[in-house]
């Protein structure tokens, strides 16, 4: 068929060639995923996993990272300095390279470095193309060197700065483009103070320090924090745990370092019911899993069930122990480093090197039966343990058997009090879980039948954090909620089942809504996590106030809007919503659940182990941690909603 439209011929002139940075700023998206919060954070990562990278190389031994006053962001390490002299094959300096030019670093060969992290392998150049400016200063050879760059462009050739006979290292110093990241520039100390912690943790002995020389209203002192783990994952497990009951006092510590890989595992019970396994592979958080992920369950159920046959904790007759028996209450980190890692998955964070598989396995297969006997006594408290879970899955899979639905998306075996939507397109489909019957009413008018269900619970749900699986199921609330969704739990979880892609929690925009918020973003946390990993949970923003002026009504989300709203309408009476049930239909509809109109908020887990210690304080049994939490955070509670 003949072009109707453009330019109907093809030819060598149509070919465009994005020269050095150029294709990064042109699609920044394809090299940090984003232009958002998570892009902009992205550059950071970039810059210190180079300097992390000479860290475990042996060459550096700290890192310091500042969020500069004026919005720039300063990265000092105590490495070798990224070399400065000619490049024999493009006749520039090595620095300006590195710098300027996408996929050149010292990673691609054997030699200067055996392990890297940097999941995409773009390095340093990429920030360099999406920073208005970067400077970089290499203390090395006797002098400090020193380049500048503007948007991936070189201001100037490598200078020689001054003499310098002390340490070497690098200074990066970048200030992000806002032509690139139109929303905003404004880094958040928290995400990367949470990451910095986490990469000290994983690198022994590496000191990091984070300061914020920003000024803000409530803050006029430099904050700062040092991280420096001398135990290395042994401290991240106690960590994790200081807010659990351990089942065993040592923690477990296997570390093991090969011509080609490295393992450094740590591990400990707690009385908790749940497994908390966090993996990383060449300090990149795998939380997809992955084939390290694999040889560490299978030898750790083989070793559990051998300790406890040999030892006549489990009887002839009796079944081994699962998996699952033996990982409930499990706090694992298994961090090894690969010369060539194969990452895949849906996004890039599941290890696929099929070699690593038996490599994990043989070395727990010989150094976790050496543990288990040399603490005997402790090794039974976790077999204990383990059969204790084992009774309670049996007693669990009994229950779970009153949550399975019928295949595909028919409505049969769902819950009565369901008012499910008519399409049978996952994609267009929208769960409300909605607090009370009062709600449910306006809920069920208001929606949209077509694409938007609405699933009333009552109360407030078990707390699944300190209830096994088999008390779970006997909460209805909880049972409804599994059968609607459609994707079982645990083990058993199939995401290709959800029968929506939308499940969106609506719960009053008070106190005692943030609480069931908080109980169902527990549950889907530990027993579905699988349907927030793929961004199918939201948050639905319900106002809290409803303004009149003159004949127009204004509908505020929270104190913090309607101050706002105030200060260019200061004589306004503004009417209090006591509940969602107080809203009409028309209301509910416009405010919260009509796609035009409406706001929700997607709950990620950017960092599963930041959640995962943040659910044990919320939810668990440690009173002190909790109230410790909740002073610490105290100034921050018109956020309470988010």
């Amino acid at each position: 068929m003949a072009a109707t439209n453009g330019n109907s011929s093809y030819d060598a002139r149509d070919i465009t060639v994005l020269e050095g940075l150029e294709a990064v700023r042109k699609r920044p998206g394809m090299y940090i995923g984003s232009t958002g919060p998570r892009g902009l954070h992205h550059l950071v990562w970039e810059v210190v996993d180079n300097a992390v990278d000479e860290a475990m190389a042996g060459f550096a031994t700290r890192i310091e990272v500042t969020l500069l006053a004026d919005g720039g962001v300063r990265v000092i390490d105590n490495g070798r300095g990224i070399p400065v002299d000619i490049h024999p094959k493009t006749r520039q300096s090595a620095l300006t390279v590195v710098l300027g030019t996408l996929h050149a670093g010292g990673k691609f060969e054997q030699g200067a470095y055996t392990v890297s992290g940097g999941l995409h392998g773009v390095g340093v150049s990429v920030v360099n193309a999406l920073s208005q400016k970067l400077d970089a200063e290499v203390r090395r050879d006797g002098f400090v060197w020193g380049q500048s760059f503007s948007r991936g462009k070189p201001l100037s050739k490598v200078e020689k700065l001054k003499p310098w006979k002390k340490n070497s290292g690098t200074t990066i110093n970048f200030w992000p483009d806002t032509q690139i990241f139109t929303d905003s520039t404004d880094f958040d100390f928290d995400t990367i103070s949470t990451r910095l912690r986490e990469l000290a943790y994983l690198n022994r002995g590496l000191e990091i320090v984070l300061t914020d020389e920003r000024v803000f209203e409530e803050q006029t002192e430099p904050r700062s924090e040092t991280f420096l783990f001398k135990g290395g994952l042994l401290d991240f497990v106690k960590h994790l745990n200081s807010s659990r009951e351990p089942v065993h006092p040592h923690v477990i510590e296997i570390i093991d370092r090969s011509a080609e890989s490295e393992l450094e595992l740590a591990m400990q019970w707690t009385g908790t019911y749940t497994e908390s396994i966090h993996s990383f592979a060449n300090n990149i958080n795998t939380h997809e899993g992955g084939t390290h992920e694999e040889g560490f369950r299978k030898a750790l159920t083989n070793a559990i069930n051998a300790f406890a046959r040999t030892k006549g904790l489990l009887k002839d007759k009796e079944e081994n122990l699962t998996g699952e028996d033996i990982r409930e209450g499990l706090t694992a980190i298994i961090s090894v480093r690969v010369r060539v890692p194969q990452f895949e998955g849906q996004t890039k964070t599941k290890l696929g090197n099929t070699e690593i598989r038996s490599y994990v396995e043989k070395i727990l297969n010989r150094h976790l039966p050496e543990w288990l006997e040399r603490y005997s006594s402790e090794a039974r408290r976790i077999v204990e343990k383990c059969i204790t879970a084992a009774k309670a899955r049996e007693a669990a899979r009994k229950a779970r058997d009153v949550t399975r639905r019928k295949s595909g998306l028919e409505s049969g075996g769902l819950p009565d009090k369901l008012a499910d939507c008519s399409t049978r397109n996952p994609d267009e489909a929208e769960l409300f879980i909605v607090e009370g019957k009062s709600a449910a009413g306006p809920a069920k008018q208001g929606r949209n039948s077509h694409t938007q269900a609405v699933l009333p619970i009552r109360g407030k749900i078990l707390n699944v954090e300190k209830a096994r699986l088999a008390k779970a199921l006997q909460n209805t609330e909880i049972v409804d909620l599994i059968t609607a969704v459609g994707t079982g739990i645990g083990d058993e979880f199939d995401l290709a089942k959800a029968r929506y892609h939308k499940v969106i929690i609506l719960a009053d925009a008070d106190v005692d809504g943030s609480h069931i918020r908080t109980l169902l973003l527990t549950f889907l946390f530990r027993h579905m996590r699988g349907l927030i990993e793929a961004g199918y949970v939201y948050l639905a923003q319900p106002p809290l106030y409803r303004v009149k002026v003159g004949s127009k009504v204004h509908y505020l989300k929270d104190d913090t809007e309607l101050a706002e709203f105030r200060k260019e309408h200061p004589k306004v009476k503004a009417s209090r919503f006591k509940g969602l049930g107080e809203m009409d239909a028309e209301e509910l509809r416009v405010t919260t659940m009509d796609p035009e109109t409406r706001t929700l908020l997607r709950v990620d887990v950017d960092d599963a182990l930041a959640a995962d210690e943040l659910f044990s304080i919320l939810m668990g049994d440690d009173v002190a941690q909790r109230k410790l939490f909740i002073q610490q955070n105290a100034k921050d509670v018109r956020f309470l909603d988010i």
